[in-house]
């Protein structure tokens, strides 16, 4: 999932469940308010995401309704393209929650500022070409995600063969003459 998609969802999470939490109405939001929400969604495409959703919505009901009724596909075709039609004006409603839900979330002036940012040159840039920065950050991240563990793992084994090499080293006595270690006499081992 490209950045620009998930830093939309993010913001289209966040605001709804923000918006969930606060208890002002689109009635309490004013006008002006509104009209920068959705300027700034229109801005970030933020809910182009769906507009699959009735098409897809119509697709799914005209192969269920032919599969069992496969004597009327054409009815079914025709009834459901323009059932669909007819439900493409509501489309807005889904805008104007939206735009109540960024309105909740940000400042009339937040508003302004992402709407400005996303217009111009960079946002736009940001926009079209965050999916390739993104997929591109993402295979160097798994590049160097190998490197580092290889690394790590790497380190771990020579110092813990180091410590095996120890403890595997055979204890030898002290020659004759050779000083006892602290604490013990010559031919004693306490």
């Amino acid at each position: 999932m490209s950045l620009v998609v998930r830093v939309r969802h993010l913001i289209y999470a966040a605001a709804t469940v923000l918006a969930l939490a606060l208890p002002a109405s689109a009635e309490d939001i004013a006008d002006s308010h509104l009209k920068a929400a959705r300027t700034a969604i229109d801005a970030l495409n933020a809910t182009d995401q769906f507009d699959g959703i009735l098409p897809q919505a119509a697709a799914a009901l005209k192969a269920e309704l032919i599969q069992k009724n496969p004597d009327l596909q054409q009815a079914i075709l025709r009834i459901v393209d323009e059932k669909t039609l007819a439900l493409v004006p509501r489309r807005a409603d889904l805008e104007k929650e939206a735009a109540s839900v960024y309105a909740r979330v940000f400042t009339e002036e937040e508003l302004t500022a992402v709407a400005a940012f996303y217009n111009s040159a960079a946002g736009k840039k940001l926009l079209t070409e965050g999916p390739i920065v993104t997929r591109e950050l993402i295979k160097a991240a798994e590049i160097w995600q190998r490197g580092i563990a290889r690394d790590l793992a790497q380190a771990v084994a020579e110092e813990l063969s180091k410590l095996t090499a120890a403890q595997a080293a055979p204890v030898s006595p002290a020659p004759e003459g050779s000083p006892a270690p602290e604490g013990q006499t010559q031919g004693s081992s306490n």
